[in-house]
């Protein structure tokens, strides 16, 4: 087989013609910019309820939709081709989810994904992986799919699944983030894997060395006290940021260090849906608290750090989709500190952002609600 990168153009064309404790800051959120948005936003394609995207080397798409189904996007956008279709229990939050290269994608061409699943006991997040594979002439599509790790344990219900992708900078380790599937007290058992960070090797085994395995918590557990994880990214300096949806108030931009509890359901900057209160973070209660943290919510989606020169003022920055907010999201980041930037209203739900090859922020409009389009954001 050729190098993909070669022939997924051709392919397309051919099939388709088509820490510390300290006390958050406050929750102001700075205004959005007098005279309109700060960059051109053009509509490049359409999807069905779209969940998350990924680039290949070149410049093409991976993108996932809710109902189950795997699309390779030309990188215009004009040509859609299905790879692969899951056997995912769609029901309320589930689905189809992230998506995300092997670091060795080059040479080994898999890809990871995630998705929510029934089985025994209910339903959960199981991670897969594939290899996307595609020959002159034949039709491309992921092969080989394996399940690598599952959520545990399995419950019902159909809401806060997370399943977050990211590997570590070395491309040794593979983080995984599982919601504590509105259960609320999942987040702090020490042997469910629900709401927690965890690190895996490559084929989704528990890393050895995590922080928390020699106190008896289960294996794979980096960190803990989380409760719907819907982004996870490294920045240059190897730093891990999360965000997470907070319950009634209260979502949070954390930044992950090994062993930590970071106090969900136990504390939290926001209130049970039913009026209880739950205790906010307060310096000494032993529990890490978030960088940033919104109240009225965000709703946040996806999330990138972001690294390219389209838009060097903004150069290790993060950017996180809004949901309920309809809006793209930035937190300014210097080192390990973390301040609101910008909030942007896009006039739609927001559920992934993503980075494009040369430097331009792209994002995908969740379905329902909202037209489910692929949008190219550049400097105007």
């Amino acid at each position: 087989m050729r190098k993909l990168r070669m022939l997924l153009p051709a392919v397309l064309l051919a099939a388709c013609n088509s820490g510390s404790n300290a006390v958050a800051q406050d929750n102001a959120t700075p205004a959005a910019p007098a005279g309109g948005l700060p960059f051109k936003v053009t509509p490049v394609a359409d999807f069905d309820a779209p969940w998350a995207m990924t680039f290949l080397p070149d410049g093409s798409m991976l993108v996932t939709e809710k109902a189950g189904t795997l699309l390779l996007v030309s990188p215009d956008g004009k040509q859609k081709q299905p790879v692969a279709s899951f056997p995912v229990d769609s029901a309320g939050q589930g689905g189809l989810m992230d998506v995300v290269l092997a670091p060795d994608f080059a040479k080994s061409h898999h890809v990871y994904l995630s998705y929510s699943a029934a089985g025994e006991g209910g339903k959960g997040v199981v991670l897969v992986r594939g290899a996307l594979t595609g020959d002159p002439g034949a039709r491309p599509a992921l092969t080989g799919i394996t399940e690598l790790f599952r959520a545990t344990p399995f419950v019902e219900g159909s809401g806060h699944y997370s399943g977050r992708i990211a590997f570590s900078p070395d491309g040794k380790y593979l983080f995984f983030t599982n919601g504590e599937r509105q259960k609320f007290d999942p987040a702090q058992d020490p042997k469910m894997t629900l709401g927690k960070v965890l690190r895996l090797t490559p084929d989704g085994k528990p890393a050895p060395g995590n922080p928390l395995a020699a106190q008896g918590f289960h294996p794979a557990i980096w960190s803990y006290g989380h409760r719907n994880l819907l982004g996870i990214a490294f920045d240059a300096q190897g730093n891990l940021w999360e965000q997470e949806m907070g319950p009634k108030g209260g979502d949070e931009v954390n930044l992950i260090l090994p062993g930590r509890n970071y106090g969900y359901p136990k504390v939290s900057n926001g209130d049970h849906y039913d009026g209880r209160p739950i205790p906010d973070h307060s310096p000494g209660d032993g529990f890490e608290a978030p960088r940033v943290w919104w109240n009225p919510v965000i709703s946040p989606g996806g999330l990138i750090v972001y690294s390219g020169s389209m838009f060097p003022q903004w150069k290790g920055d993060l950017f996180i989709g809004g949901l309920s907010s309809q809006s793209l999201v930035r937190v300014d980041v210097n080192g390990t500190d973390a301040k609101k930037g910008d909030q942007w209203p896009m006039g739609a739900r927001i559920r992934e952002v993503e980075q494009g090859p040369d430097g331009a922020l792209w994002l995908l409009e969740d379905g329902g609600e909202s037209q489910g389009r692929l949008l190219k954001l550049t400097p105007n």
